[in-house]
């Protein structure tokens, strides 16, 4: 695969998440509004609230959520630009999958991420790839540090979300032949409903 349509794929997984988040948000009394547009995202932010989200597909394996401190848009030599929690006009980082929500004050973020333990060295641990850099927060600390956490049941938020379910699942089917994690996220939801 590409790395062109590697993002792609990351890019449309992204958004369906934001959308999953913002529903799961409005039915928890939060209202979100997201910005879709890159002229809106590079002046004004993610959303007017100040919110990031992030999906990290990873979580349950890994039992740490990847924390973005900086980005790049492709594989290039250079510097690294500052990821959303070490900018201004952002407040809030919600990271989780289907099943656990995260949502952490930026400041928080960034002080963890500067935290040092032992002898000096950094309390967490931080990775550096081709487009992103940042550190992993353990599960317990998330748990511990999250000014809020949702659980909800993905497979019934998710059929809530659906207008066209077949035109969805047409759309999932092509995002699982290149990521098949999403097939187990969605299947039990529409199950009797649409064949993949």
């Amino acid at each position: 695969m590409s790395y062109e349509d590697y993002r792609r794929t990351q890019l449309a997984d992204g958004q369906l998440y934001q959308d999953f988040v913002v529903d799961v948000a409005w039915q928890a009394g939060i209202a979100i509004a997201q910005y879709a547009s890159k002229a809106y995202q590079f002046a004004v932010g993610e959303s007017r609230g100040g919110y990031e989200i992030k999906h990290d597909k990873r979580f349950v394996e890994t039992g740490n959520l990847c924390i973005e401190t900086a980005e790049k848009a492709r594989p290039r030599s250079g510097p690294y630009a500052p990821a959303g929690i070490m900018r201004d006009g952002h407040w809030l980082y919600v990271i989780g999958n289907y099943d656990v929500v995260y949502f952490f004050a930026n400041k928080l973020l960034r002080m963890l991420s500067a935290a040092k333990g032992a002898e000096g060295r950094p309390r967490y641990r931080h990775y550096e790839i081709a487009t992103s850099q940042g550190f992993l927060l353990p599960r317990a600390d998330a748990e511990k540090y999250a000014a809020l956490v949702l659980r909800p049941d993905a497979s019934g938020k998710v059929s809530k979300l659906v207008g066209d379910l077949e035109e969805l699942a047409r759309q999932f089917h092509a995002d699982i032949q290149v990521g098949p994690t999403q097939h187990s996220l969605f299947a039990e939801g529409m199950a009797g409903r649409v064949t993949l």
